[in-house]
């Protein structure tokens, strides 16, 4: 289970709590659902500081993955470039090497 859903079953779990507690408390009625709107009102400030909190940890937590992903594929396409020239330069020697013993098989023109 994640932080953010431990921390939000405990924010729902306070909240619901407070509502119980208000609603078994002797007080009148018009008190008694002032207190369950500012309790109301309460959790839902918390529930969105906590909802805010887990967007910025996610955002940054994805710019830092992108970063690094961005870093690894440049890294993967320099490697590469530099593998790709020496099959080249491979490739090159290997053509000239070809070409001078097809020069000793051909015959002279008649």
């Amino acid at each position: 289970m994640s932080k953010s859903n431990i921390l939000i079953g405990i924010l729902a779990g306070t909240a619901i709590g407070a509502t119980l507690g208000v609603l078994f408390a002797p007080d009148k009625g018009i008190n008694t659902r002032q207190k369950i709107a500012d309790e109301a009102m309460a959790a839902k400030d918390k529930i969105a500081d906590t909802a805010m909190g887990v967007k910025k940890r996610v955002v940054n937590t994805v710019s830092a993955k992108k970063q690094t992903l961005d870093e690894e594929v440049e890294t993967l396409i320099s490697n590469t470039s530099y593998k790709v020239e020496d099959i080249i330069e491979t490739l090159e020697k290997k053509l000239k090497d070809l070409k001078e013993k097809n020069k000793k098989l051909q015959k002279p023109p008649l």
